[in-house]
């Protein structure tokens, strides 16, 4: 059989017989749409329907697809080099982008790692944080604190760190690494703080301080969590409690980095820097998998002036060529133009359209943050079937639980949103609840 040419109904046959998707029962994927082409918005199947992109392919897009520029930048590194193992040599894209980094980043953080996916980035946070205790001679502090209602990535030391119980990695509970966890604040992004709420942080913080390596947390938007803003004033607080006990802080901006809730990274709405910071997702704009986790002189100096000197890690595609370049040309991209402007468009836009879902029964909040628009619902939906009906809109949507959402690409014109609104407030007005456990993420 050639490899290279499908039939359509060969190709739907080959997945499913032989490819596992992600959260899904091998052999039971649900709707697996072949993908012909994408560009800007759009993404065009093998059948030539068209879908409206909502979610910018997991908040990563934030361009859209296809950019000419993007695309320049991806084939001039191509005429130069693909990879080059990043043990003993460097390169111009790989320093451009640090430099990049460090620059629009928050203040202090000015040495950057860079890795392959969110999840690993922060595997490599933590692996710092422990690392930096271990030089001070402190190896007790081998735990981490996190807010429940989180979400840091797939892999086994990042499972770890999400909710043992209703979170997405519970099944997992007895095999990870147990941490401490607080009550997710309950103060939403406008609202002001809830003492009460956040005392329990500061109790369970200082309860555990001497186990503690360091404070992990989704900056303002807890995302797959179950989409919640949360007051700037709580992150802030987060902060100064670790300063006054000497703990490190992680901010995981894998979601949140390059502008998406209207700030260019969330811990800004806090006016504060972490000690360590992940990025994802966006970093590379959608087109090649990449990550970095950068930190401050404390844990640099912390680490390399410690007996074990050493940071033991180091991805194969670390610093891949063609990623970094393609991250450059976005970064520049999206600093060049009104990203801002852009953002406050979106976020206006969602507001107004997607406003009157609050009055449909079984809506339990509507609310905007930035270019994310979160519809929650009072119960669980049927997700499978709610696919089927998102798809015949003509949008593409990944709803989960009970949370529909809008992560749209930055570009989106103010046609295309209001096509996403209007079909969501519809199936909204269409869905009905059900008790199973909802699969799509």
């Amino acid at each position: 059989m050639s490899f290279d040419v499908f039939s359509f109904e060969e190709l739907i046959a080959f997945d499913q017989q032989y490819i596992w998707h992600p959260y899904t029962a091998f052999g039971s994927p649900g709707s697996i749409l072949p993908v012909k082409s994408a560009s800007g918005v759009r993404i065009c199947l093998e059948d030539n329907r068209e879908l409206i992109d909502g979610i910018s392919s997991w908040w990563s897009c934030l361009h859209g697809y296809n950019h000419p520029l993007l695309n320049q930048a991806v084939t001039s590194q191509l005429s130069k080099m693909a990879h080059v193992m990043f043990a003993g040599f460097t390169h111009e894209p790989a320093v451009t982008l640090a430099k990049k980094l460090v620059e629009i980043t928050p203040t202090g953080l000015n040495k950057v790692f860079f890795s392959d996916s969110g999840s690993v980035a922060v595997e490599v946070a933590m692996k710092m944080a422990l690392q930096y205790w271990i030089s001070q001679g402190q190896s007790q502090r081998c735990k981490f604190l996190t807010i429940k209602q989180g979400y840091h990535g797939d892999t086994l030391a990042a499972m770890s760190l999400c909710d043992p119980h209703s979170g997405m990695h519970h099944l997992f509970h007895q095999a990870l690494t147990h941490h401490f966890f607080a009550e997710a604040p309950s103060a939403h992004f406008d609202e002001e703080l809830n003492e009460k709420n956040f005392d329990h942080f500061a109790q369970v913080l200082k309860r555990n301080k001497q186990n503690i390596a360091a404070v992990i947390l989704e900056p303002i938007v807890q995302g797959a969590g179950g989409m919640k803003f949360y007051a700037p004033e709580y992150l802030k607080r987060v902060r100064e409690l670790c300063d006054e006990y000497n703990l490190l802080l992680i901010a995981d901006e894998i979601a949140t980095g390059f502008g998406r809730t209207g700030k260019l990274f969330a811990c800004e709405h806090a006016g504060i820097s972490p000690d360590i910071m992940c990025l994802g997702k966006a970093l590379s704009a959608g087109y090649i998998t990449l990550a970095a986790t950068l930190c401050n002189d404390k844990v640099s100096e912390g680490i390399s002036g410690g007996p074990a000197s050493i940071f033991m890690h180091g991805p194969t595609y670390m610093a891949n060529p063609l990623a970094c370049a393609v991250a450059n040309a976005s970064i520049d991209l999206l600093l060049n133009q009104n990203w801002q402007s852009s953002v406050q468009k979106i976020e206006q836009q969602l507001k107004t359209e997607l406003s009157p879902c609050k009055l449909i029964p079984g809506v339990k909040d509507v609310r905007v943050l930035g270019a994310i628009g979160v519809i929650e619902m009072e119960e669980k939906i049927d997700t499978q079937t709610l696919m089927l009906s998102i798809i015949n809109k003509g949008v593409w949507l990944r709803p989960f639980g009970n949370i529909i959402y809008l992560t749209p690409p930055f570009i989106i014109s103010k046609e295309d949103l209001s096509h996403l609104t209007t079909s969501v407030c519809e199936l909204v007005r269409e869905m009905q609840p059900v008790t199973g456990v909802s699969a799509v993420i």
